[in-house]
């Protein structure tokens, strides 16, 4: 049986370290700055033979009224209230601290059952820390390290009552070993559609209105999200994983190290992802930067869907659209026919029609064409427009075959790949797109040398 474990704590005390230490992989941010942490992040997290869902929160701060720190907060309460079990984690190296001694006296106001875990404990350093814990009021706490896998046993222990073991104890005694990272676990198979863009254009307002709840921080503050944070989704039976990023500036304005860290873990989630919605602002449409993320979305070869948000903003609507096709024919010919949404976040209007064409593109993204087919079309592309010669010298098209999807790729037979110029596969990229219904969505076509495969001799 599993259960739910939220990670509480004031900032900057380990509880994204241990987030990952858990999980077995590097999926939250961490850095030294307080309040990296945001929106709360879910993951499965493993101890010896225990699984379980995680919750790392925000760290709790002293904070009324409807400001970031307010709503960070709410957040966390609501992991809180989810949870079986909280840990609250506590800096050994600092000491108890009057905001640990705060937010321990609303945990204790909590149904929710505690564990209290001092982190930093390696060595001497977190001692007197650990020492001052047992006045908390929230039961014996245990010393842990989260960088280094000190105390995992003990935590086993205290989580036990929560679960059913389900595995032998060699694998207990496997997995509790220091500094072991866990294998990674099969992919499910959920559609990845990972949302992303340039800063405060609705990415985590489009979110929440299509889950039905305020599951990720928003406000007009730019840059509320930092970590590229999973939802779990159900759309018409079909399993979604909805990938809510930071937003992407330009890299010049990029100094922080915090900020490139997010930036990093946007990219990690376009390369992960089968379908990137791009959201764009309707007022400030496909701006410089928003063609640097799209072409990275293809250059990826990731299906592509662009989000066209505060429709409701906008009176001329026709010239606005009209503006948007002339600079994607301009800009971004290598997608034509790239599938364009119209919707209102904040609203909700028309954000039905998303997900419609977000599994158009990922059918599209999936497509595998025979052989047989290709190869009558490549007869009657020759037929009609032979690739020039060079030198005076004949290129010849011997053959072509499908040898991946997502995207679709292709394989090209030439006598002298070298010589067929790039405006005649730009050429042949179109007609694959046109002929086969292929629209919005990167093709590649990789020339080979040599006769048919498929031939003797």
């Amino acid at each position: 049986m599993s259960f739910t474990v939220a990670i509480l704590g004031r900032p900057n005390v380990g509880k994204s370290t241990l987030f990952n230490r858990l999980a077995g992989k590097r999926l939250a941010l961490v850095d030294d700055t307080p309040g990296v942490t945001r929106d709360r992040r879910e993951g499965q997290g493993r101890l010896g033979d225990l699984r379980f869902k995680m919750i790392d929160t925000a760290g709790l701060e002293e904070a009324e009224g409807d400001g970031l720190e307010a709503r960070m907060r709410q957040q966390t309460e609501r992991a809180l209230a989810e949870a079986d079990v909280a840990l609250m984690l506590v800096d050994g190296r600092a000491g108890v601290t009057p905001l640990d001694e705060h937010f321990a006296r609303i945990i204790r106001k909590s149904p929710t059952p505690v564990v209290l875990a001092v982190n930093k404990c390696e060595g001497r350093a977190g001692q007197e820390g650990l020492a001052q814990s047992y006045g908390m009021g929230l039961g014996d706490p245990i010393g842990i390290s989260a960088e280094h896998g000190e105390g995992l046993l003990d935590l086993y222990e205290l989580f036990l009552p929560f679960s059913e073991p389900f595995l032998s104890e060699e694998d207990v005694e496997f997995s509790l070993k220091e500094g072991k990272e866990f294998p990674e676990e099969e992919e499910k198979g959920p559609l990845k559609l990972a949302i992303v863009g340039r800063p405060n254009v609705g990415k985590s307002t489009l979110i929440n209105y299509l889950i039905g709840e305020e599951r990720l921080l928003t406000g007009p503050e730019p840059g509320v999200t930092r970590d590229a944070i999973a939802v779990e989704w159900e759309h018409k039976g079909r399993a979604i994983q909805l990938v809510d990023t930071a937003g992407l500036r330009r890299r010049s304005k990029i100094t922080e190290k915090l900020e490139k860290l997010s930036t990093a873990d946007t990219l990690r989630a376009v390369n992960y992802a089968h379908v990137v919605a791009l959201v764009l602002d309707a007022e400030l449409l496909l701006e410089k930067q928003d063609l640097t993320i799209a072409r990275m979305v293809v250059d990826e070869g990731r299906a592509l869907v662009l989000v066209v948000n505060k429709w409701d903003m906008i009176k001329d609507r026709k010239q606005v659209l009209r503006v948007l096709a002339d600079r994607l024919e301009r800009s971004l010919p290598q997608v034509r026919g790239l599938l364009i949404v119209t919707l209102s976040a904040k609203t909700g209007a028309s954000t039905k029609t998303l997900m419609p064409a977000v599994l158009q593109a990922y059918d599209t993204w999936n497509r595998r064409l025979s052989t047989s087919k290709l190869n009558r079309w490549l007869d009657n592309i020759l037929a009609h427009h032979p690739p020039p010669a060079v030198s005076g010298r004949r290129i010849k098209l011997r053959y072509i075959t499908q040898i991946k999807s997502r995207p679709p790729t292709f394989a090209l037979f030439v006598n002298t790949p070298e010589g067929l110029p790039d405006s005649y596969s730009r050429y042949l990229m179109n007609k694959l797109r046109e002929d086969f219904d292929l629209p919005g969505t990167p093709i590649r076509i990789h020339l080979r040398k040599g006769k048919n495969p498929y031939v003797d001799g």
